[in-house]
């Protein structure tokens, strides 16, 4: 995946100072139809954290889970895109560095992006594997068995290896919990409209992102506690989240699973059922349940399959959602200027570092 590397890893989001107090005079106010529009927003973003928490524990790390969870921090970044065109910004006094600092911001989403759909490619080879194994167990004969035992072998091993851009992005996270503090803003009505609601946006994308990570990484360290006061009307329905998806995620990493994404913890399960008939000889009296294991796993590794594209395609959505609301709001901040930083590419695999 291809970025132009950013010179500016400061970890506020607006480290220099407030570049919204030129907007207007000092004690501006909101307008009731500019204020409407904010608090629009947030009940959209509560809407979404409430559906997001799943009605139970058995949908948390399914892949259509995380699907969701990624098209709703997609969703939530485009509402940012309509709420600057409501407030009717833009800005004309931000400076160049204004524009460096989101960019390091946005940069950051990006590169957890592509280590996101690196290790979606990663567990997809690994599943090939396992369509090795079941090309092998069509035939119930010894030689096969062979060969499938070392096919889920190498999954095993393959789906177990550490991914280091994943690793990566860790502490890449890390960064991002420091930019959450939100900078002052004095003399802005619409600056400080526009920083609640990025507020609600980085603490929305930061959590499902620690959520992702803690998954891929087979670790619970990084999952997040991120404390957010009452005074945002979408509080509640992210602290219910945040303790529903964050308990059960340290319950299962406590319990010794194979994982805790629920389609790798599918095939684990099927292969386990699966060795004790195929390390011996399949009799008429095993014949019946080794046809149903096969049949699991195969469904299992289905899933898998199934469950990794849509996610693809969702992580791939939310790459082409901060590439566009970056140059939006670098257009809209600076309509004086022709930003001609603009990264283009269909998939994410299109950008090459």
């Amino acid at each position: 995946m291809s970025r132009a590397q950013d010179p500016h890893p400061n970890k506020s989001f607006f480290p220099f100072g407030n570049p919204f107090r030129m907007i207007s005079p000092k004690g501006s106010r909101l307008s009731p139809q500019q204020l409407t529009v904010l608090h629009e927003f947030e009940a959209k973003l509560a809407e979404r954290l409430r559906k997001l928490t799943p009605k139970s524990k058995d949908e948390i790390l399914s892949f259509t889970w995380m699907t969701s969870a990624m098209a709703s921090i997609r969703e939530t970044h485009s509402d940012v895109l309509t709420l600057i065109a409501d407030l009717e910004l833009p800005v004309t006094d931000w400076d160049d560095k204004w524009k460096d600092v989101y960019l390091d911001i946005s940069v950051k989403l990006l590169d957890i992006c592509n280590a996101f759909s690196s290790e979606i490619s990663r567990l997809n080879q690994s599943n090939l594997s396992v369509k090795c194994a079941l090309h092998s167990l069509e035939s119930a004969s010894p030689k096969h068995f062979i060969r499938a035992c070392s096919s889920l072998d190498s999954w095993r091993q393959l789906t177990n290896s550490r991914n280091p851009r994943i690793e990566k992005c860790l502490t890449v996270l890390d960064d991002l919990v420091g930019s959450l503090d939100l900078p002052k803003v004095k003399n802005s009505a619409k600056g400080k409209a526009l920083m609640q609601a990025m507020y609600g946006v980085k603490v929305q994308t930061v959590f499902v992102c620690s959520v992702f990570a803690a998954a891929f990484s087979a670790s619970p360290k990084k999952l997040l506690n991120l404390d957010v006061a009452d005074v945002y009307s979408w509080a509640p329905a992210f602290r219910s989240l945040q303790t529903f998806v964050n308990e059960e995620i340290r319950v299962r990493f406590s319990s010794g699973r194979f994982s805790v994404l629920n389609e790798l913890e599918a095939i684990d399960a099927s292969v386990k059922e699966l060795y004790p008939i195929i390390q011996g000889s399949v009799d008429t009296v095993k014949m019946e349940s080794y046809q149903h294991n096969v049949h699991k796993l195969s469904n299992a590794s289905g899933n898998l399959s199934q469950g990794l594209d849509l996610l693809a395609k969702e992580v791939d959505g939310f790459f082409q959602v901060v590439l566009t609301s970056r140059d939006t709001l670098l257009s809209n901040l600076r309509p004086d200027k022709i930003v001609n930083e603009r990264v283009h590419g269909s998939k994410v695999d299109q950008l090459v570092h």
